[in-house]
């Protein structure tokens, strides 16, 4: 039907940040990096014109805001400061009035390889304060239910930058290794808090881009461009695991955790496409694949599960890196199947309304289908049911009959002996 398809493009330029900084820019950034746009946040309200003292009065407000927060973050390592020990790789507290503390070299020093010896590092009583640090933070947002979750965003990524300003002595992949062990510590504690809030619209845009994606189900391979993916035979198994990969995502909590869900995700995607190619995949048809994921997975709380990353992950893992990469394609993904008309698949406007109500008869007729082969399925089980009773009874009826003729001829014995006696006497 189709002669030649349009493939889904996307120029590798505009993944990038609008700055030109280099790291990789996100749709819900307006295509700026994390720290392009925390930057750019503080200078949008100063560049508005003051229309009236209503609004220097927000914009004060808002200064004071800023403080207030500020002297929160300060107000965290206020009573000791955190510094890497000597020799062991665990932390003591630092009096605040002597300076900054001499870390050590990260030669001789031996942080937490996985979470579960950060959880172990967290107990020693040379790393109380540190914990202390992190406990103080956790209640004080629990405790401020009243704000709105773009504020409690903006505080955990303070407590990020000011944690992290305490590791500038060791390696990057040290100083990476103890965030990210820190961002599972207070994200797994807060998921339940700020995991799609009942103050955000998360919930109904979750209803909405699922509604979407269920009606694009007629949406094929070939009309992304990537036909080699409809031959499952040798990319089915890979196509699968991607797609449990992306709603296995929705059960984890860390944002590091989702991201490695969309990693794995992405993996069994390229190579999905390097078996139907033969060939290494490029961008665009690794993007039409992961549409196709998306689209046939339909993962449960999609939006809420980006903007959770979005607002809760590390910087350095939404910046650069293979997780940023394939994370910004899964955003662009969202944002395609978002924005998917006819023009998107190389259909004319009368086409893709056409499938659309065709995957709307379509579906009403699984849902009649299923229905039906419920009611047979439940049909047969009370006949199976009801023959299993009337076996049942028929047992009984028999033994009841047994029963009384074992009765009858026991009286009946009864009487002979009773006659005998008396005859004999």
């Amino acid at each position: 039907m189709w002669v030649e398809h349009r493939r889904v493009h996307v120029n590798q330029s505009q993944l990038l940040c609008r700055d030109g900084c280099g790291y990789y820019g996100n749709p819900a950034w307006q295509g700026y990096c994390s720290k392009c746009w925390r930057e750019r946040k503080p200078k949008q309200p100063a560049s508005r014109p003051r229309t009236n003292a209503g609004a220097e009065n927000i914009v004060s407000q808002s200064g004071v805001e800023r403080e207030n927060k500020a002297k929160i973050m300060r107000g965290l390592f206020s009573s000791a400061k955190m510094a890497p020990k000597q020799g062991n790789g665990t932390a003591h507290a630092v009096d605040p009035k002597s300076g900054d503390a001499d870390p050590p070299k990260a030669s001789s020093t031996k942080l937490p390889a996985d979470f579960t010896e950060f959880l172990k590092f967290l107990r020693k009583p040379s790393a109380q304060n540190f914990h202390q640090h992190c406990m103080t933070f956790l209640k004080m947002l629990e405790a401020r239910r009243d704000i709105t979750i773009q504020k409690q965003a903006e505080m955990v990524q303070d407590f990020y930058q000011s944690t992290a300003s305490h590791f500038q002595n060791y390696s990057d992949k040290q100083r990476h290794q103890m965030m990210e062990h820190i961002e599972k510590l207070l994200m797994t504690r807060l998921y339940k808090c700020v995991f799609c809030p009942d103050c955000s619209d998360d919930e109904q845009k979750d209803l909405f881009l699922q509604k979407k994606i269920r009606s694009l189900q007629w949406v094929t391979a070939c009309m992304l461009g990537v036909p080699g993916l409809e031959k499952k035979s040798e990319t089915g198994d890979h196509m699968l695991s991607a797609m449990t990969a992306i709603i296995e995502m929705d059960a984890r909590r860390a944002p590091q955790d989702k991201l490695s869900c969309i990693c794995k995700c992405c993996q069994h995607v390229f190579a999905a496409l390097a078996e139907a190619n033969s060939e290494p995949a490029n961008a665009d048809d690794f993007l039409s694949g992961l549409i196709l994921v998306v689209l046939k997975a339909n993962p449960p709380r999609l939006h809420s599960n980006v903007q959770y990353v979005v607002r809760f992950g590390l910087p350095h893992n939404l910046m650069a890196g293979e997780a940023a990469y394939n994370f910004t394609n899964v955003c662009c993904a969202v944002t395609f199947i978002e924005k998917l008309d006819g023009p998107s698949l190389n259909l004319s406007e009368e086409q893709f309304q056409d499938y659309m109500q065709a995957g709307k008869s379509s579906s009403r007729q699984e849902s009649v289908t299923t229905n039906c082969l419920t009611s047979v399925h439940k049909a047969w089980r009370n006949i199976e049911q009801l023959a299993e009773l009337q076996g049942r009874q028929d047992r009984l009826t028999l033994g009841a009959q047994t029963m009384q003729k074992e009765l009858d001829e026991w009286v009946q014995s009864v009487k002979e002996q009773v006659e005998n006696v008396m005859s004999g006497s």
